[in-house]
């Protein structure tokens, strides 16, 4: 009997993804060719995400060498010796489909110069065909076929609309602690830059999703009713380190055990060189985020009380040790080793510290971030006397869509406790 043997082996100091597109449907982290004899492999151990090649003796041969990142392995045409995969060198925001020989060589871009935005390919097993779609700000083109790899349309799109927020700004924000954070603004309809205006800010803030993309959605708030910028919102959202944008391994790891704390700090050190804008009034200043993104929402309110002076959290984590262990462990440790980290970053730690407007929303029926959470936000609301409104959806789940009327009344409390606390409009 042949005893098995280890051909590859890698570690790192934060996590390792295994599955290349592990929130993405991937099958594995892995893809065999050459008869079983070779494997396609992604790997950050040089500092960004690369495509190796390795045999069964554990030999490693570097397909891709330029310093950058490949945001995801899109199909491996072996009869053509090429890999398609995503990347967007010099714009974290945008995503474009590449190609290489399978022995490595020079990259070429495979989608046309006269897109923008995000792009996304779904290739045929053959690697000859591929459903298109092209989205960005300005305008968004889905469900073209094209040839591969000369991107020869062969059957034309049957949905092409304009972006759902116009006149979008993507900005770059330089931080104190010398971090520059890429963002997008959306400004109030015939903005007057001699007046001042209430901010907006949108966060997430976590591992699994960047809200920084040049993409149809991007400065659109579905949970608004009405147009933000025609009322006379500055709407914003800045991208922390920890966001799974394609800037590195540095970028991304570097929130290894440190959600909440190294993600709020840069969400606010960015929102403080905003209010320094003229046209930005520092006593109208909100965030809002939901899941992920109202955890940090309340850790804005807990830990930076004299910048947000009004939150609309949904859904939030409020104490990490309550969260699933699949994903809180991978990015935060294990709490037998460093419980000390989930506690500094859970919101329910600085709740004394809270000054400003809060509306807490939550389902109770959520089976992803379980109301547990929020009962204990509460409780500590109440021990420090903290006055704030709440609305708990009866046995709503995380999104929060169910039943009639839910949607509607969900965007109504919204835009209302926003209007109310931080009134539109300039001054």
């Amino acid at each position: 009997m042949r005893r098995p043997k280890t051909i590859h082996q890698e570690t790192d100091e934060a996590w390792i993804d295994i599955k290349a597109r592990w929130n993405n449907g991937d099958p594995s982290g892995w893809d065999w060719i050459n008869e079983g004899k070779e494997f396609i492999w992604l790997s950050e151990k040089n500092g960004w995400r690369q495509i190796y090649k390795i045999d069964m003796q554990g030999k490693e041969t570097l397909i891709t060498k330029d310093n950058y990142d490949v945001i995801q392995l899109d199909n491996i045409d072996q009869k053509a010796n090429l890999i398609y995969f995503s990347a967007s060198p010099t714009n974290a925001t945008q995503k474009f489909l590449y190609k290489i020989g399978l022995n490595g060589g020079v990259a070429s871009r495979v989608t046309p110069a006269q897109y923008k935005g995000t792009n996304t390919y779904t290739i045929s097993s053959n690697g000859k065909l591929a459903i298109f779609n092209s989205k960005s700000t300005t305008s968004s083109s889905t469900g073209s076929v094209v040839s591969l790899p000369e991107h020869k349309e062969i059957v034309k799109p049957t949905s092409v609309k304009e972006g759902l927020a116009k006149h979008v700004e993507f900005i770059k924000i330089k931080t104190q602690d010398s971090i520059e954070l890429d963002g997008w603004m959306v400004k109030p309809k015939n903005f007057d830059p001699a007046k001042k205006y209430p901010v907006v800010f949108y966060v997430y803030g976590e591992p699994a999703a960047q809200t920084v993309t040049d993409d149809t959605y991007t400065g659109y708030n579905p949970l608004y009713t009405g147009s933000m910028a025609d009322d006379g919102y500055i709407y914003i959202s800045l991208e922390n380190r920890g966001a799974p944008a394609p800037k590195g391994r540095v970028w991304r790891k570097s929130i290894y055990r440190n959600i909440g704390r190294l993600n709020i700090r840069d969400q606010a050190m960015g929102a403080k060189e905003i209010l320094k804008w003229n046209f930005v009034d520092p006593e109208r200043v909100a965030v809002w985020g939901w899941s992920g993104g109202g955890s940090s929402t309340l850790n804005l309110l807990g830990q930076y009380p004299d910048i947000y002076k009004t939150g609309i959290s949904i859904a939030p984590v409020t104490n990490q040790l309550f969260y699933d262990n699949i994903y809180q462990e991978r990015y935060m440790g294990l709490p037998q080793e460093n419980k000390e980290d989930f506690i500094k970053g859970s919101p329910v730690s600085y709740v004394k510290n809270l000054k400003g407007n809060l509306l807490l929303i939550h389902g109770t029926g959520d089976d992803n971030v379980h109301y547990q959470n929020t009962e204990v936000y509460i409780n500590e609301m109440v021990k420090y006397n903290k006055q704030f409104q709440l609305m708990s959806y009866p046995n709503r789940s995380h999104s929060i869509n169910e039943g009639a009327g839910t949607t509607r009344h969900l965007s109504t409390l919204f835009t209302k406790f926003l209007k109310t606390y931080c009134p539109p409009g300039a001054k």
